[in-house]
């Protein structure tokens, strides 16, 4: 799988960078109508003064129908720039969104795993939240730009009323912009925490749930939920913590604000009693001082959502920057080829040397579930091929050369605890919808009564997790997934602890049935199975000890006797 995120780190300032880069032309569009509509606002109040400047003083029917035709092109401006203008930036908002949650799913689902300590719900949180909150950069810059330009439009014409007018907003702007921008700083480091936080509890959350059923058979869900009201209330205090922040920052904000408004009407209002400025242009003054505090708020609330959007591209840089756990060759197995592993050393294993020949069923029984669980990973490639000692040789060619997702598409190894999703049992089975051998793998895996249980068949809908199955019908659901995919190597581990014996037998004669002539690894101690194996490999204490059929070591080692039989 090749994504764009593999050719270089990704830090949050690029994050950033890349979302404005290529959403510069909705922007642009946005940026001029959101600049047209502060510029109609602006023109409201001025248009006003004029009105009382010329109109009243001429006293001309005419005048004041012009005056209300432009205050009418004025509304006009106004409504449909901001309409048409938010509509371009939110839909621009929104696909960059959608971009940046399906660039982290992808690091996600990528083969090689990636170098990052965060856990799934932590992940999960990145690819909403944060991604969101990074889009929202893309409106953030163009209203910043409309309300400078409202800032400055109301400046000049303060200015050309009086110079005094002019620089007091101008000089009134910088002071707060100065003021809230050294506060903003703040939010952006108790927003990364509270970030950090939440997708904290956002993970506890996915463990639990992970983890119900067995919390549920030993008693453990008080002692669950007071580890998560202890995440969570972490995570609350520290969005108070926040919204506290964010608090301080709106009201000095706006306090600022109000006291620029009341300058500027004060000065206005002195200016006009003095004879400086007409009435027309002391009325104008007083609008434009009402009317400024609308975008020197946004203006000033500017820099807290920047610092936002930065915390969470940083957090997002976190999945994206993350190098690969190892570097994956190019190559591609043949199909229909052997599995060799080769003095290979790794966790409970000890030099581990054994050989699948195309076509074979082989049984591994393995005394030590250690060792069960370490051969698994490393032949499902969760192990890169630099961590352990030897080699593992698919078709004679080292893992090490070949591709992940190439290795996952030729050898299949299903998880002993694997997955069932929300659905139908069809939608389990076969989730991509294009295999063929779906009827057999239900047969197979003895899931038939199963599906003659409910009048929808395969259609039956299963909940999250497999909650309305038995847990050995969930397993024998997943056993029936690895038998569709029908892959050119499989791999099983414990298929059957789950069923019953008789369950088990025809388990096992469907499974070797089903997979005659295609390579297939059990790593079992289900005696069934091993009886139905064309040979069983006995891996005790980290090495092969013996190499024979099922019944052949019944007869003549007692060890395996007493470790398969019961």
């Amino acid at each position: 799988m090749t994504t764009p995120d593999t050719q270089r780190p990704r830090p949050g300032s690029d994050i950033l960078r890349t979302a404005l880069r290529r959403n510069v032309g909705a922007m642009a569009s946005g940026t001029v109508l959101m600049g047209l509509y502060q510029a109609g606002e602006t023109a409201f109040p001025i248009a006003l003064g004029l009105i009382v400047e010329h109109t009243m003083q001429d006293r001309s029917p005419v005048s004041l129908g012009l005056s209300v035709g432009a205050l009418a092109v004025i509304i006009t401006t106004v409504s449909l720039s901001w309409r048409f203008g938010m509509r371009i930036l939110q839909k621009a908002n929104t696909t960059e969104a959608h971009r940046w949650r399906v660039r982290v799913a992808a690091c996600g689902l990528q083969p090689v795993a990636r170098d990052v300590d965060l856990r799934s719900g932590e992940v999960l949180t990145i690819a909403t939240e944060d991604a969101d909150q990074t889009a929202d950069i893309i409106e953030v810059v163009p209203l910043l730009i409309s309300s400078l330009v409202a800032v400055v439009i109301a400046a000049l014409a303060l200015g050309l009323a009086d110079v005094r007018l002019g620089l007091l907003v101008i000089v009134g702007t910088v002071a707060i912009l100065s003021i809230l921008s050294v506060m903003s700083k703040r939010i952006g480091s108790s927003t990364r925490e509270q970030q950090a936080r939440v997708a904290r509890a956002g993970a506890k959350v996915a463990d639990l749930i992970i983890g119900l059923r067995p919390l549920h058979g030993f008693g453990g869900n008080h002692a669950a939920f007071r580890s998560y009201r202890k995440v969570s209330t972490e995570a609350k205090h520290q969005s108070i913590t926040v919204a506290r922040v964010n608090g301080a920052y709106a009201g000095t904000a706006l306090a600022l604000n109000a006291v620029l408004a009341a300058a500027v009407t004060l000065t206005a209002g002195r200016l006009a009693f003095d004879g400086r400025i007409t009435v027309g242009e002391l009325v104008m003054a007083v609008g434009l001082a009402q009317f400024i505090m609308e975008p020197l708020k946004l203006f000033s609330e500017m820099p807290k959502y920047v610092m936002i959007a930065r915390a969470s591209a940083e957090r997002m840089a976190l999945v994206l920057a993350a190098p690969p756990v190892t570097a994956p060759g190019q190559g591609r197995p043949a199909p229909g080829t052997d599995l060799e592993l080769d003095c290979v050393r790794y966790g409970a294993l000890r030099k581990v040397r054994f050989r699948v020949s195309a076509g074979e069923l082989v049984a591994v029984a393995a005394y030590q579930p250690r060792a069960a669980a370490d051969l698994a990973s490393i032949l499902a490639v969760h192990v890169p091929p630099d961590a352990y000692e030897g080699a593992v040789r698919v078709g004679g060619q080292d893992l090490a050369d070949l591709s992940v997702e190439a290795v996952r598409e030729h050898m299949l190894v299903n998880p002993y605890d694997g997955e069932i999703f929300a659905g139908t049992l069809r939608s389990n089975i076969d989730p991509s919808g294009t295999s063929r051998t779906v009827p057999e793998a239900v047969e197979a895996s003895m899931l038939t009564d199963v599906v003659a249980l409910h009048p929808e068949g395969l259609d039956y809908a299963v909940r999250d997790r497999g909650a309305n199955l038995s847990g050995g019908q969930r397993q024998r659901l997943s056993l029936a997934r690895a038998l569709a995919a029908d892959a050119d190597v499989l791999v099983l581990r414990d298929p059957t602890t789950a069923v019953d014996a008789v369950t088990e037998q025809l388990v096992a004669r469907g499974v070797a049935k089903l997979r005659r002539g295609r390579t297939t690894v059990v790593i079992t101690s289900s005696p069934a199975l091993l009886d139905a194996a064309d040979r069983v490999l006995v891996l005790d204490d980290g090495v092969i000890t013996a190499d024979d059929t099922h019944r052949n070591l019944l007869a003549t080692d007692e060890a395996y006797c007493l470790a398969v039989t019961r």
